[in-house]
C-alpha cells in the first residue's frame, strides 16, 4: 500500500450504486477508491460529492451484497486512462477496459479521463470540410473541422443507423486523409445496437481506424458517466499529441442526460426543468467544449453527438440545452421516416452555423454556397405550394406550382434519400443538385450567378448552346 493511500471503515449508508462515509479526511473531489466488501471481488469507486467529514463516493459496479463493514481505500489518484497509439482499432468498456480479447498495450502516458480545460484564446477557429456521404449534410449542413454538430432525432427514428454509416463514410479529402480517426461512444445501448455498431465497423473494414467505447444498458449507470469522458480523453490524446484530425460519434446523450438524473436524485441534489439536475447545462458544455482546434497544433477534435428527443420534443432540456453549447444540428423527422425515407432528415430545421467555413472554391466546389441557398429556397417554396395543394386540390395549381411539387418530391426522394451503402462523394452530390435544380425555370433560380446557371443548369445550357452563345 502507498502511503498517500487510506483505509476507511466508516460507511454509513448504501444507495444503489452509492456509498456515504463520515469522518473521512485528506480527500479530494475525484479522487479514486477501492472498495473491499466482506464478500465478492474488490470494487472501484470515485468520490462525488465531499460536505465536511462526509463524503458520497459512487460505485464502478454492483453494490449488492455490500454492507456498512466494508472497507474504503482512498488512493489520492484520479481517474486517468491508459494512453496510447495503440488504441485505434480497438474496443473498450466506458471505463477503458478493454473487451475485444485483443493483447494488451503498454500506455505511453496515462490521462485523467476529465481532461484539461482549453483555453479560449487558444481556440483556432473550426474550419475546413469533412465529408460524411450524406448528400443532406455535405451540401447543406457541412460539417468542418473541430465543430460541433449534434444530430437531434425522436424515439424509434434510425439515428444509430446514421451515426454508424457516418463513422464508415466519413473521411478528409487531400494530402489529410491518412491522418483521420474516428472515436465512436455508446452508451445505454442495447446488446442488439452493440453487436449492429461493431459488425457494421468490422465488416466495412473501417474498424482499423475507430477507437470504440461500448457501454450497455444492464451496466452501472455510474459507467455510462465515464464513457463520454473516456472517449474524448483518448480524442484529445490523439488530436492533440499524435496531430490526427478525430471525429468523435457519440450516441444517445439522451442516455446519459438520464443516468446523470437518476445519480442526482441519490446525492439529493435539487431538481430543475423535468427533474434533471440544475448543473445539467454545465455538465455537458463540460463534454461539447472538449472539441475544437489550437492555435499552432495540427490536430482537431470534431463531434457529432446524437441525442433521442424525448416526445420528439426539441424544447426539452436536453436537445433545448445542446442547441445553446453546439453550432447547428441535424434534426431527423418522423414524416420523412414515415415515407419510407431514409436518412429522414428535415431540412429546412437543420443548420450548420460554421458551414461557410467549410465549404467554396479551396474547400469543395466554387458552387457550393449558392446551390446550397438556392436548395433550400426552392424547397422552401416547394412547401409551400404542397399546403397549398393540401387546401384546393393539386389539379387546380398552375404549371409552375406543379413543376415546384415535381422538384419536393424528386428532392426527398433522391437527394435527400440515399441508401445505407450509397457513399456520395461531394461532387456527386452538388452535380445531383443542379440536376433537380434544372427541373424549375432558371428565371426562378436567383440565389446562383449566371455563369452557374449556364455552366450546371440544364435547360440554361442547352439554350446557351442553340443560341451559339
Amino acid at each position: 500500500m502507498r502511503l498517500s493511500e487510506h483505509t476507511y471503515r466508516t460507511v454509513s449508508s448504501i444507495r444503489g450504486p452509492l456509498i456515504f462515509l463520515d469522518r473521512v479526511r485528506q480527500v479530494r473531489f475525484g479522487e479514486v477508491v477501492r472498495i473491499i466488501p466482506p464478500e465478492g471481488k474488490p470494487l472501484e469507486g470515485e468520490v462525488i460529492k465531499i460536505d465536511g467529514d462526509t463524503v458520497l463516493v459512487q460505485v464502478l459496479g454492483e453494490t449488492r451484497g455490500m454492507d456498512t463493514g466494508s472497507a474504503v481505500i482512498f488512493s489520492d489518484a484520479v481517474k486517468r486512462a491508459p494512453l496510447s497509439p495503440e488504441v485505434v482499432g480497438r474496443v473498450f468498456s466506458g471505463s477503458f477496459a478493454p473487451l475485444d480479447n485483443e493483447p494488451p498495450y503498454i500506455p505511453e502516458r496515462w490521462g485523467a479521463i476529465s481532461g484539461a480545460p482549453m483555453n479560449p484564446v487558444a481556440r483556432a477557429r473550426p474550419q475546413d470540410f469533412i465529408e460524411t456521404g450524406f448528400s443532406t449534410i455535405d451540401a447543406l449542413n457541412t460539417l468542418v473541422r473541430g465543430q460541433k454538430l449534434p444530430i437531434f432525432s425522436g424515439g424509434g427514428l434510425p439515428h444509430n443507423r446514421v451515426a454508424a454509416q457516418i463513422v464508415r463514410q466519413a473521411k478528409l479529402l487531400g494530402e489529410e486523409a491518412a491522418e483521420f480517426v474516428v472515436v465512436f461512444a455508446a452508451f445505454g445501448a442495447s446488446h442488439a445496437d452493440a453487436r449492429f455498431f461493431q459488425e457494421s465497423f468490422e465488416e466495412s473494414g473501417v474498424l482499423n481506424k475507430v477507437v470504440m467505447f461500448l457501454n450497455l444498458a444492464d451496466e452501472p449507470v455510474i459507467e455510462r458517466l465515464l464513457t463520454p469522458r473516456a472517449a474524448l480523453t483518448a480524442a484529445e490524446f490523439l488530436a492533440f499529441d499524435l496531430d490526427y484530425h478525430v471525429l468523435v460519434v457519440m450516441t444517445d446523450m439522451t442516455a446519459y442526460a438520464e443516468a446523470l438524473r437518476e445519480v442526482a436524485v441519490l446525492r439529493g441534489d435539487v431538481p430543475a426543468r423535468k427533474g434533471y439536475p440544475g448543473y445539467l447545462y454545465s455538465d455537458l458544455a463540460e463534454i461539447y467544449e472538449r472539441a475544437g482546434r489550437i492555435k499552432n497544433r495540427r490536430g482537431s477534435i470534431t463531434m457529432i453527438p446524437v441525442l433521442s428527443m424525448p416526445s420528439d420534443d426539441i424544447t426539452h432540456p436536453i436537445p433545448d440545452l445542446t442547441g445553446y453549447i453546439t453550432e447547428g444540428q441535424i434534426v431527423l423527422g418522423r414524416e420523412l421516416a414515415n415515407q419510407g425515407v431514409y436518412p429522414p432528415v428535415t431540412v429546412l430545421p437543420s443548420l450548420s452555423r460554421l458551414m461557410k467555413d467549410g465549404v467554396g472554391k479551396h474547400f469543395t466546389r466554387e458552387d457550393h454556397p449558392h446551390v446550397a441557398s438556392q436548395l433550400f429556397a426552392s424547397y422552401a417554396k416547394a412547401l409551400e405550394v404542397r399546403g397549398l395543394a393540401a387546401i384546393i386540390g393539386a389539379e387546380e395549381l398552375s404549371d409552375a406550382d406543379r413543376r415546384t411539387l415535381a422538384f419536393a418530391d424528386a428532392f426527398e426522394r433522391r437527394f435527400i434519400g440515399q441508401g445505407e451503402d450509397e457513399d456520395r462523394s461531394v461532387h456527386e452530390t452538388l452535380n445531383l443538385a443542379w440536376e433537380l435544380l434544372s427541373m424549375l425555370p432558371p428565371e426562378s433560380l436567383i440565389r446562383v450567378s449566371e455563369d452557374e446557371l449556364a455552366k450546371y443548369h440544364k435547360a440554361s445550357g442547352e439554350s446557351r448552346a442553340e443560341s451559339g452563345e
